[in-house]
């Protein structure tokens, strides 16, 4: 992976315009139906699948070649229509056959050259998480203009080239295909809350009911972490969550009311605490392109080793109305490497510096490194000195 620094600015992320309904839970699985009161019809999303084809997301270049800046699977695309004006969009169905936004270069691959592609005047295609996960290899990626001797000469080249990191399809989760098909779709929901053993997984944001009842399914096809995949194997089941209504209290349908209202209340708060790790974290945002009055952007939530970390990508209304997400949590080997990543470059990779911050010598820093798999941009005599210090 090759990449670019990450302009970006400073937000809380959050759900506005969106509800959280009582949960269900199938074994270790916990999801949490989201629900949109004020649906509007002038922003659809549709999923476009490939067929048999295999689909490769890359920048530039050929795979392996000059100019490779990113490679990964694709299993399928989605297509952002809108209208400027407010008036309806007319719906694209559950499934868009593959258009022209890929080329074949064999009889099961097709290329992808951008992670976002405008098709026509207000259409966008756009490969879901990888747009959020280029960008989060981006972070920090390039070496520093003073080529300090602690580093590679490989390195001083090519910078953190190659960059890898893992994922598996929610299909590799056991039991989530099981807990999406008995999931109950609620009336007015477009997204869902993801918790394995109540481990926040993903956060999945729709602008319209129709669009998440044609995309639900496609749960099964986005990528998790490593995390995910050990608590659905280590955890058989999860507590219930109940919320309920003092009868004692009720005489009237006045006071009925104010009960389920209550009870609602205590619902959002349950389900903002599930979500806490993405909607109570400052997160760092970059825009990537504008449609009328939505924005489309990706984040990644500010890096702490004792919190759960997230990234991700959401189209925005100009009024804050959230209209899609999509969030990958990082597991704890991919937040430590990002961390000593972003505290490196904070010092302009000067590794004395960066070591000083975090509370240990150079040597320490540089086994820290060797242990997140950064080990190759250091000089071979800087491993042997602190392999000797050590």
């Amino acid at each position: 992976m090759k990449g670019r620094s990450f302009p970006r600015r400073a937000e809380k992320l959050g759900l506005r315009g969106l509800e959280a309904a009582p949960a269900q839970t199938w074994g270790a699985f916990r999801l949490v139906p989201l629900i949109r009161r004020e649906v509007r019809e002038d922003l659809r999303l549709a999923r476009r699948g490939y067929g048999e084809d295999v689909g490769v997301a890359m920048l530039g270049g050929r795979p392996g070649g000059p100019g490779h800046a990113y490679l990964s699977f694709v299993p399928h695309g989605l297509v952002v229509s809108w209208n400027e004006d407010g008036t309806p969009v007319a719906s694209q169905g559950a499934s868009l056959q593959k258009g022209g936004d890929g080329v074949a270069i064999g009889r099961v691959v097709r290329l992808f050259h951008r992670m976002a592609k405008r098709e026509d005047g207000r259409r966008l295609r756009l490969l879901p998480l990888h747009l959020a996960m280029e960008g989060f290899l981006a972070l920090h990626f390039g070496m520093p203009e003073i080529a300090w001797p602690e580093y590679s000469r490989r390195a001083l080249r090519r910078g953190l080239d190659p960059r890898v990191e893992e994922s598996m399809s929610g299909g590799a989760i056991a039991g989530l295909e099981d807990a999406l098909r008995v999931f109950e779709i609620r009336e007015g929901q477009v997204g869902v809350l993801v918790l394995v053993a109540d481990a926040l997984a993903s956060v999945f944001v729709v602008p319209h009911p129709d669009d998440y009842r044609a995309l639900h399914p496609s749960l099964l096809q986005d990528f998790f972490g490593e995390l995910l995949y050990r608590s659905g194997m280590l955890y058989p089941d999860v507590p219930p969550a109940k919320a309920t209504i003092d009868e004692a209290n009720v005489r009237s349908l006045s006071d009925l009311r104010e009960a389920v209202a209550g009870m609602r209340r205590d619902w959002a708060d349950f389900s903002a605490l599930l979500a806490s790790g993405v909607l109570k974290r400052e997160a760092l945002v970059e825009d990537v392109y504008g449609l009328g009055p939505f924005r489309l952007d990706r984040f990644v939530t500010r890096l702490d080793l004792h919190e759960e970390n997230h990234i991700g990508e959401r189209i925005v209304r100009d009024d804050g109305t959230l209209e899609y997400m999509k969030t990958f949590r990082l597991s704890d080997a991919q937040a430590r490497r990002a961390h000593l990543m972003s505290v490196v470059a904070a010092h302009g990779w000067n590794l004395e510096e960066a070591a000083e911050e975090l509370g240990g010598t150079l040597p320490e820093l540089v086994r820290r490194l060797q242990n997140a798999g950064l080990g190759h941009v250091l000089s071979p005599a800087v491993i042997a000195a602190a392999a000797a210090r050590g």
